[in-house]
């Protein structure tokens, strides 16, 4: 008793240590001042159910970050808000954005931002990702949304697609403000920067490889001054890319989603941007995610396989290539959609009726 006694004691004062009276709350005259585009520059065109500004807010630390704010025209009172990001290498201008208007038809105040790093939010170096700062992007957001008069605090969910699908579920494994969760089309970044795609190299010595070699690009980085670039989406596509890398360009590099700020329409992140998720596993604790959580995924899309693994860590349940509801943890599948038809609304497939009814429980 004695020995978990002091072990409450110590844990109280490292808490302690992060609370203290002392600090100061930074508001909107400590943010960096960002160069904001005033005109319309979205790849979708601008619905007339909704009203839209651009809107900065801070994270924990100190980065300032851009967003789109979509409000249903006519609304009153305090409403619920949902905060979308993603997919990993976008932009708000591009499908976040665009689930976030669609939200905002439906009677939502809806909030698409550029993570840190990206776009027109702050953070310097550029084209650089973390797992816990990019986490923390999605917590601010709801310290954003929480804090307007015209939100309804205890009514905040969120919307992650792609790569920030499994930050979202992160941030739900973290944050109980959030009431409700969606993971679209999702990828777990920690687990394809430690396996490869479909674990193509999960091996030590594989890994060990990869170490190697971004441990060597960060000196060079470090001598030249700069970071070097991975390049965005492939182009021209060679003859024999695989077929989602195709599905990538058909959105990301033509007229249908190319947008001059997102690293997958030009040079993509930085080389060294992603190491580490090496070793800062994403979904370590998803389950114990109190709320419910909703993961949709193209039946034909080849990272299926991340919303099933995030499924099985919130549940235990393994399934594969069916929908599934667990509790409140459902997996939805949508029949022959690929990755990308979850990305806009070329393929007519995104179900935001269903969107709406599940973020309408909260």
């Amino acid at each position: 008793m004695k020995k978990i006694a002091m072990m409450l004691a110590l844990a109280t004062m490292v808490l302690a240590g992060c609370t203290t009276d002392n600090q100061t709350n930074p508001n909107d005259n400590d943010m960096q001042q960002l160069e904001l585009t005033q005109e319309w520059d979205k790849t979708f065109a601008l619905s007339d159910k909704v009203s839209h500004q651009k809107v900065t807010f801070h994270n924990r630390y100190g980065i300032t970050l851009a967003a789109d704010l979509y409000m249903p025209k006519g609304a009153q009172g305090k409403l619920a808000a949902i905060a979308v990001s993603g997919p990993f290498g976008a932009v708000k201008e591009q499908s976040s954005g665009l689930y976030a208007q669609h939200m905002a038809e439906l009677g939502f105040i809806a909030l698409a931002f550029d993570p840190s790093f990206t776009g027109e939010s702050g953070g310097e170096p550029r084209r650089m990702a973390s797992p816990d700062i990019n986490t923390e992007d999605f917590l601010a957001a709801v310290d954003y949304l929480s804090c307007r008069d015209d939100v309804d605090a205890q009514r905040i969910g969120i919307i992650g697609i792609c790569g920030f699908g499994g930050m979202a579920v992160n941030a739900a494994a973290l944050d109980p403000r959030i009431k409700a969760t969606v993971a679209m089309t999702m990828y777990d970044m920690s687990k394809v920067n430690v396996e490869g795609y479909f674990k193509s190299e999960d091996t030590p010595a594989q890994r060990m490889d990869k170490r190697r070699a971004l441990a060597a690009q960060r000196t060079e980085d470090y001598k030249a001054g700069t970071y070097k670039r991975a390049g965005g989406v492939v182009d021209p596509l060679p003859d024999d890319a695989p077929w989602f890398v195709k599905d990538y360009h058909a959105y990301y590099k033509t007229k249908r989603g190319y947008h001059e700020r997102s690293g997958n329409s030009t040079d993509g992140w930085n080389v060294i941007g992603c190491q580490s998720f090496m070793n800062q596993p994403l979904l370590c604790w998803a389950g114990e995610i109190e709320s419910p959580v909703l993961l949709i995924h193209g039946e034909k899309a080849h990272s299926r396989y991340f919303s099933e693994y995030a499924f099985e860590r919130m549940t235990g349940v393994h399934v594969e290539g069916q929908s599934k509801v667990v509790g409140n943890k459902e997996l939805l599948i949508i029949p022959g959609a690929t990755h990308v038809d979850l990305y806009d609304d070329v393929a007519g497939v995104i179900p935001y009726a269903r969107l709406a009814e599940f973020f309408g429980k909260m």
